[in-house]
C-alpha cells in the first residue's frame, strides 16, 4: 500500500464528509431560507426542484469535461463553489440572489458528486478491495454534523449567514489543502468513455448501464421518502408528538452511517451481490414495518431498518458501474449519477400524491415494491473473475502513481 493511496483515500473521505455537511446545512434550514426570502409555499417546490435538475446538468457536463480534465481537478474547484454558494444562500436578501446561489449550488453539486465518486471508484480499483462504502459513510457522518449545526443555528435563532459563515471559513481552506492529495487513476481508465482501456475496457453502452440506473433511482426514491415524509408520517399517521417526530430521520442517518461503516467488510466477506440483495430485503422490510406500524415506536423500528438496508445500495451501484466499464468508469459514474437526482425528484412528490389520493400507509408500500426491483438486477453487481475482486478481493493493489497536486 503506497502513501499516495493512503493520502488519496483520506483526502477523498474528507471531501465526502464536507459535502455531507454542506448539503445538510442547506436542506435542514429550508424553512429559515423560505422565511428570509419570502418564498411562498406555492413557489418553494420550484426552487427545491431546480437544485437536483441543475445538479443533473452538472453531472452530464462532468462526463464531457473529464475527457480533457482529470476528476481530481474538477473536484478541487467544485467543492469550494458549493461552499461559497451555500454562504450565498445565507447572505442574500432578494429572491433573485437566492435563485443565483441555488443555481450555482446545484450545478457545482452535480460536478462534485460525479467527480467524488469517479475518484472513489478508481481508488477502489487501485486498492483491489471494497472501500466505496467507507467514503459514503463519511458523507453520512457529515450529514449528521451538518444537521446538528443547523439545529444549533435554529435553536439560537441565528441568522443564516451567521450559521453558515464559520462553517465555510473552516472547511473552505481545509478542502483546498486536502485537495493536494487527491489521487487520479493513472491505470487504463479512459476518461471520456469512447475508447477502450489497455485491452481490458469496453466502451460505455447505456443499455448495459440501465439496470444500475434503475437501482440508483429506486435507492433515492427510498431515501427521499424518509427525508421528506418520516416526520409527517410519525406525527400525522402514528400519532407521535412533534418532538418525537424529529427522531426517525436522525435514527435513519445514524443507522446509515453504521451500515456503511461496516458494509465494506460485508462486501469483502460475502460479495457485492449478497450485500445488495440483503440490503434490498432489509429496506423492503423496513417499509413494510412502517406501513403496518401500530404506533410510533414500531414506526421508528421500520425507519431504522430502512437506514440499514438502503445505505449499501448507492455506493455499491457506483462501484458496479466501475467494474462493468473499467475502461470508461468516469463516464459511467457521471451518467449513473444523474439518476441520483431523478430518484430525488420522483420520490417525494410520488409519496405525497399517493398519500393525498389514497393513504400514507399505502404510499409506503410503493417504495417497498420498487426497492425489491433491485433483486431482479442484483447480478449486475457481480464481480467478474478477470477484474479485481475475483473471490471478492484481489490480493495485491496497483499503484496509481503520484497524487494530483500540481495538475
Amino acid at each position: 500500500m503506497t502513501d499516495v493511496l493512503r493520502r488519496g483515500r483520506g483526502s477523498l473521505a474528507f471531501s465526502f464528509l464536507v459535502q455531507g455537511v454542506a448539503f445538510a446545512l442547506l436542506v435542514t434550514r429550508i424553512p429559515a431560507i423560505q422565511d428570509r426570502y419570502g418564498v411562498s409555499d406555492a413557489l418553494l417546490p420550484a426552487f427545491l426542484a431546480a437544485v437536483p435538475i441543475l445538479a443533473g446538468v452538472g453531472s452530464v457536463t462532468t462526463e464531457r469535461l473529464v475527457k480533457r480534465v482529470r476528476p481530481s481537478r474538477l473536484l478541487r474547484w467544485s467543492q469550494p463553489v458549493v461552499l461559497l454558494a451555500l454562504l450565498g444562500v445565507g447572505a442574500g436578501e432578494r429572491m433573485v440572489e437566492l435563485g443565483v446561489a441555488l443555481a450555482a449550488f446545484g450545478l457545482a453539486v452535480g460536478v462534485l458528486d460525479a467527480s467524488m465518486n469517479m475518484l472513489g471508484v478508481s481508488l477502489q480499483r487501485s486498492y483491489g478491495r471494497s472501500i466505496m462504502l467507507s467514503f459514503h459513510a463519511a458523507y453520512s457522518l457529515g450529514g449528521i454534523v451538518g444537521a446538528s449545526l443547523a439545529w444549533v443555528g435554529a435553536h439560537w435563532h441565528l441568522a443564516l449567514w451567521v450559521s453558515y459563515l464559520p462553517v465555510v471559513l473552516v472547511l473552505l481552506p481545509a478542502v483546498l489543502v486536502g485537495s493536494r492529495w487527491y489521487a487520479d487513476d493513472r491505470g487504463g481508465a479512459a476518461a471520456g468513455g469512447a475508447e477502450e482501456a489497455a485491452g481490458e475496457g469496453r466502451a460505455l453502452v447505456f443499455k448495459w448501464l440501465l439496470p444500475l440506473c434503475l437501482v440508483m433511482t429506486v435507492a433515492y426514491i427510498g431515501d427521499s421518502t424518509v427525508s421528506n415524509w418520516s416526520a409527517k408520517y410519525l406525527q400525522d399517521v402514528l400519532g407521535s408528538s412533534e418532538q418525537m417526530a424529529t427522531v426517525p430521520y436522525n435514527v435513519y442517518m445514524v443507522t446509515t452511517l453504521l451500515g456503511r461503516a461496516i458494509g465494506d467488510l460485508g462486501v469483502r466477506r460475502f460479495g457485492a451481490v449478497a450485500v445488495v440483495r440483503g440490503g434490498a430485503l432489509v429496506a423492503a422490510g423496513g417499509f413494510a414495518v412502517v406501513a403496518a406500524a401500530p404506533g410510533a415506536w414500531v414506526g421508528m423500528l421500520g425507519f431504522t431498518l430502512l437506514g440499514l438496508g438502503l445505505c449499501v445500495l448507492v455506493p455499491q451501484t457506483f462501484a458496479a458501474a466501475g467494474r462493468l466499464f473499467p475502461g470508461a468508469s468516469d463516464a459511467a459514474v457521471a451518467r449513473l449519477n444523474v439518476f441520483n437526482y431523478v430518484g430525488f425528484l420522483i420520490g417525494s412528490p410520488l409519496v405525497g400524491a399517493l398519500g393525498d389520493l389514497w393513504s400514507y400507509r399505502g404510499a409506503m408500500l410503493v417504495p417497498m415494491v420498487l426497492v425489491l426491483v433491485t433483486l431482479v438486477y442484483a447480478r449486475s453487481f457481480e464481480t467478474q473473475p478477470d477484474r479485481y475482486g475475483g473471490g471478492h478481493e484481489r490480493p495485491r493493489t496497483a499503484d496509481v502513481g503520484r497524487g494530483s497536486n500540481g495538475l
